[in-house]
């Protein structure tokens, strides 16, 4: 049997929400129309809206569904949102080194709009650096968007976004926070992150794959949408909603709720395997990590040929972004973090869930220390 342990990439989806996706494929009627059917369908999408929001502490009219993750970061960045209605020019985008690529790329801004933020050696954001530029910003009456996500995808270390949100809070400004590694590892509130805009992704959590959304944290301030056409999402997303996924998003919302114990618990496992682990470099270590999240080297040895090992031995792990995969060089967060090359290639990503157990931690540990005892020159000269 194989063992699953990349749920920072997409997790497993969880029974419950199987049978309520199921259920919801019966549902033929447009949610959009007014007669029975389509009232029984727009009822669906409702109390998605209501358990998503009440995850992350928003109001459901906050609450904007959309595609998938990388949609609703696409959204979100862009040099003209709407404050009360009105819209009002972003003149620049401060996007920390180490965000996921939907969010590095800057969607609708151009190049020479975005500025980056700097990190430290554990991808931390250089909080000095961005308290600085905000008051050059304010001098210079210049409105930015700020965007630093929760938690990075490959080495799961946290950032501290509640500083960032009060920083920008004496601004002019707004902070938006990509927050689809949070929800199921740890507690997600966008009113204490103190975030304009937070985006989430049902797939990280045990939901559908295609699903995502926008949340704001009041109706002050909104974006334009990306997709344009009918009325759906109260104009935030034209098109006809996705209703059997948005209900399996709902349903998988709701039991995170009631997981109050899911941290502690991948924590736990996560430690165990890490302290089990024979001659790895454990990165960003010396930093808050989501409980859940390992990114580990092993000297001498390529993520390939670990990855290769592993997958063979049946156990699904990865060396990064699943969004990244097949693309050649080290990857930017490493590269950020000023780890030395040899060591960013052999990175290798082990990501706890809901379905992951403690006797199959216990496998995995095994199954690497054995791989890399075999494998590693640097091991082998050791045993030796």
């Amino acid at each position: 049997m194989r063992i699953y342990l990349d749920h920072n990439a997409g997790s497993p989806l969880r029974p419950q929400v199987k049978h309520a996706v199921i259920e919801a494929l019966d549902l033929s009627a447009n949610g959009s129309s007014i007669y029975q059917e389509g009232r029984k369908a727009k009822g669906l999408i409702e109390r998605a809206r209501q358990s998503v929001a009440k995850m992350v502490g928003a109001a459901p009219s906050g609450v904007t569904f959309t595609g998938g993750g990388s949609e609703a970061n696409a959204t979100v960045l862009q040099p003209t949102l709407l404050e009360k209605g009105k819209p009002r020019a972003v003149d620049r985008l401060l996007v920390s080194a180490t965000e996921h690529d939907s969010v590095l790329k800057g969607g609708r801004f151009a190049s020479e709009q975005i500025e980056v933020i700097p990190v430290d050696k554990n991808g931390v954001v250089d909080l000095v650096w961005l308290s600085d530029r905000l008051v050059k910003a304010q001098s210079d009456s210049e409105c930015v968007l700020v965007a630093v996500m929760l938690a990075n995808n490959e080495t799961g270390v946290r950032q501290p976004v509640e500083a960032i949100g009060a920083l920008v809070a004496d601004t002019d400004s707004y902070f938006f926070c990509d927050a689809i590694q949070g929800p199921g590892k740890l507690s997600v509130d966008i009113n204490e992150i103190g975030a304009h805009f937070l985006t989430l992704s049902a797939h990280k959590l045990g939901g559908p794959q295609g699903v995502g959304a926008i949340v704001r944290r009041t109706e002050s301030y909104a974006f334009q949408p990306l997709i344009r056409g009918g009325g759906q999402e109260s104009f935030g997303r034209a098109g006809t909603e996705n209703i059997a996924a948005i209900h399996g998003f709902g349903v998988a919302a709701q039991m995170i709720a009631e997981e109050a114990t899911s941290t502690e618990r991948l924590a736990t496992m996560r430690d165990a395997m890490e302290q089990g682990l024979n001659g790895v470099v454990v990165l960003g270590s010396d930093a808050v990590r989501l409980p859940n999240t390992s990114c580990i080297a092993v000297p001498g040895l390529t993520a390939e040929t670990m990855l290769i090992s592993l997958d063979l031995q049946g156990f699904a792990v990865s060396s990064g972004s699943a969004c990244s995969s097949g693309k050649v060089g080290l990857s930017h967060v490493l590269t950020a973090m000023g780890i030395e090359p040899d060591v960013a290639h052999g990175a290798v990503r082990i990501s706890l869930g809901w379905n992951t157990t403690e006797e199959d931690v216990k496998q995995f540990t095994e199954a690497f220390n054995k791989m890399a005892a075999t494998l590693s020159p640097n091991q082998r000269e050791t045993a030796a």
